[in-house]
């Protein structure tokens, strides 16, 4: 029964029973009944899989409540305030509509259009909403025909048009971003774009907390993304704020711990931006100038004004065919192979069995002749504008040998206490009380590291036989912790005895930190010679535009939402920078003449990732071509160069480097050498030449 609740009124009980079940299985996430103020819950509950430990395991949003900084309710009439709210939450809903578009086209996923919830007192604050939302002066009138309602007064065709609206509210296609409601939306509603909530009917915290964020915690991807506003359920509360807070915090709230308490509304708005590879810019210019005006000639046609565009909407197709085919020849060993006659003749040959010339009045060899130029156009300028970075795949062969490192447990954590012989049960409803004797196990370990070390042998990844040494080492650093503050054998028993399971999973978890995988041998392989850059995609703040790189930034804190331009060198017309000295890394490459092209990989294009450590992947900052070497680069603060983390990373890219020359060389290419930069020694006046005799890394 799922819904459970709904059954138990009297007359869902009465039909039950006419079934003569024997057993009834109940499904719901309220597990109680209401009656008045008094909430009664359900008995017999087998399991329970409660809100909060959902939010810790990533299964559900994060839910968040906003408010301004500093801000005091007090200080505003009512309408005042209630128009504060609709404003912070609307901006809130237009970065988190940014974030959502960005992160899906990042990782080619549908396009989720998020909504906001607005919550009124009543049928006719309903309608006084509605009017303010649709009127001019309300974010200059952006949201007419965008907003609906939904309240018990509707009746007819208006009732039937409006649950039709709100049934395709998660369709990326509805133009619905607001929805209004008069306490209609309870359980049985449940969507994925929900992402914004505007209490702003009376009510108290507890309420606020259970039943508005029930309906807008479902993830719409099904999993955390890591992104947090993509993560995130906001709540618009600035009158609530602390209320909420408390609510949150209470032991018995459903969320417990698990809530999330946003400071500010974001203080600016956001704008989605398309950076594209300066190859597609250059393409399209060379065919503007050379190609268009003698393909029109060749159409024969007096009035040029009309072949022109019948011209360009070919030249688009083959150039759209010539793009796609290209990325199946990045198995060669370089982009200067595209320029072979064989692999051209080859490339010809593919796109012409796919072009269907559109009212193009040209012979069939001089269809093939425009081919071919778009051929050669496309495949001078990809040269020109990429740097060729070699897919590298390394793969154990032969026997592999494992194991652990030695190293001393972590146990400041670990301050467990005896658990008393006899456990008590109280019934909440008679207050009867029960005993249960603990039971002991079968045999007493002769030693008491024995306890944990029996325990650590269950784990698939531990063999006694080669880590026993190991192994009693950490049972043994385990056992004097406890001895160090327990100070009674028998009490160390005890613990032992009741957290085995525990404590062996706890020392397993740090064994897999120092756990290693060696093979006698490794095979290189390299699938991709080159890759073809993709569109990479960005946010910036509302009214930003495109920043000049060489402009200095006043506020560095605000540098991550700016995006910058004015590049000659770069293989993108806008990069995002992390930080100032990213952008005066940027200023170095173009003011140094024998840098050839440099960019910023995109970790969403994976234009390039080095596997270090434990499934864990390296995107580097920077790769630059020179005249004579290509680099990765990478800027860390003087603090961060010694971490166990940059270093080691700076051992796969120094692996990757290896493999990368080896693969240049022998395709007459140039070889890769690996830079790691203190950020206060980016200054405008060095070149690359001068950090690599400061901070070229070796093995």
């Amino acid at each position: 029964m799922d819904e459970s609740h709904r059954y138990r009124a009297s007359a869902g009980i009465r039909v039950l029973n006419e079934l003569n079940p024997v057993l009834g299985l109940e499904l719901t996430a309220t597990p109680q009944v209401e009656s008045g103020s008094r909430s009664i819950p359900f008995k017999n509950v087998i399991y329970s899989y409660p809100l909060h430990k959902a939010m810790e395991d990533g299964f559900v949003k994060e839910p968040a409540v906003a408010t301004r900084q500093n801000f005091n309710a007090d200080d505003f009439s009512e309408e005042e305030l209630e128009r504060i709210k609709l404003e912070d939450g609307i901006k809130v809903h237009e970065e988190t509509k940014v974030e959502l578009e960005v992160y899906a086209r990042q990782n080619h996923l549908p396009i989720v259009k998020p909504f906001v919830l607005i919550v009124a007192q009543d049928t006719n604050h309903a309608s006084q909403l509605l009017q303010t939302i649709q009127s001019d002066s309300f974010f200059e009138g952006r949201y007419k025909n965008k907003v609906i309602t939904v309240h018990s007064n509707q009746r007819g065709e208006e009732k039937d048009e409006t649950i039709q609206q709100l049934m395709a509210v998660e369709d990326p296609k509805s133009e619905t971003e607001i929805v209004i409601h008069v306490n209609m939306l309870k359980e049985g509603w449940d969507v994925t774009n929900l992402y914004t909530i505007i209490p702003l009917r009376a009510a108290n915290s507890r309420t606020l907390v259970e039943q508005s964020i029930g309906r807008g915690l479902r993830l719409p991807y099904g999993k955390r993304t890591g992104v947090k506003a993509v993560d995130r359920l906001t709540i618009i509360a600035h009158d609530k704020f602390q209320e909420i807070i408390d609510e949150a915090n209470n032991p018995n709230s459903i969320i417990r711990s698990g809530v999330i308490i946003g400071r500010d509304v974001a203080k600016e708005q956001k704008q989605p931006v398309t950076a594209t590879p300066i190859v597609e810019e250059m393409v399209t210019k060379t065919i503007e100038e050379q190609l268009v005006q003698e393909m029109v000639e060749k159409t024969g046609k007096k009035q040029h004004e009309e072949a022109v565009p019948v011209v360009q909407s070919n030249i688009q197709q083959v150039m759209e065919l010539v793009q796609s085919k290209v990325k199946n020849f990045e198995y060669l060993s370089s982009s200067k192979q595209l320029d072979t006659p064989e692999v051209k003749k080859q490339l010809v040959r593919e796109v012409q069995a796919e072009y269907i010339p559109h009212e193009l009045d040209l012979f069939p060899e001089q269809r093939q002749e425009l081919v071919e130029k778009i051929v050669d156009i496309f495949v001078e300028k990809t040269i020109q504008h990429t740097i060729d970075i070699p897919r590298i795949i390394v793969q154990p062969v032969g026997e592999i040998s494992w194991g652990y490192h030695d190293f001393d447990l972590d146990l400041s954590g670990i301050h467990l206490q005896p658990v008393e012989d006899h456990i008590l049960i109280q019934h909440l409803r008679t207050h009867e009380r029960e005993y249960l004797q603990r039971n002991e196990l079968e045999y007493e370990e002769e030693r008491l590291e024995d306890y944990v070390v029996s325990a650590l042998m269950d784990f698939p990844d531990v063999s006694y036989d080669d880590h026993s040494e190991l192994l009693y080492k950490l049972a043994g650093q385990l056992v004097q912790h406890l001895q160090s503050y327990l100070n009674d054998d028998h009490k160390v028993r005890n613990v032992l005895l009741y957290n085995r399971t525990r404590l062996a999973e706890f020392i397993h978890t740090q064994m897999k930190q120092h756990y290693y995988q060696q093979a006698t041998d490794y095979e290189v392989t390299i699938p991709k010679g080159f890759e073809t850059l993709k569109n990479a995609y960005y946010t910036s703040a509302m009214g930003e535009g495109v920043r000049s790189f060489r402009e200095p930034v006043q506020d560095r804190s605000r540098i991550k939402s700016m995006v910058f331009g004015g590049f000659l060198k770069c293989l993108y017309k806008e990069q995002k920078f992390d930080s100032d000295s990213e952008r005066r890394f940027a200023v170095i490459c173009e003011n140094d003449p024998a840098v050839e092209k440099w960019f910023k990989p995109s970790m969403n294009q994976n234009h390039i990732k080095i596997y270090y450590g434990h499934n864990s992947t390296y995107y580097p900052d920077f790769v630059v071509e020179t005249k004579t070497e290509k680099y990765i680069v990478e800027i860390k603060r003087e603090s961060e160069i010694d971490s166990q983390v940059v270093q080691d990373k700076a051992r796969a890219v120094l692996k990757w480097c290896e493999h990368a020359t080896a693969h240049e060389i022998q395709h007459q290419g140039k070889p890769w050498n690996y830079l790691l930069i203190p950020h206060h020694d980016v200054q405008e006046n060095m070149t690359i030449e001068g950090l690599k005799a400061r901070y070229i890394q070796s093995p």
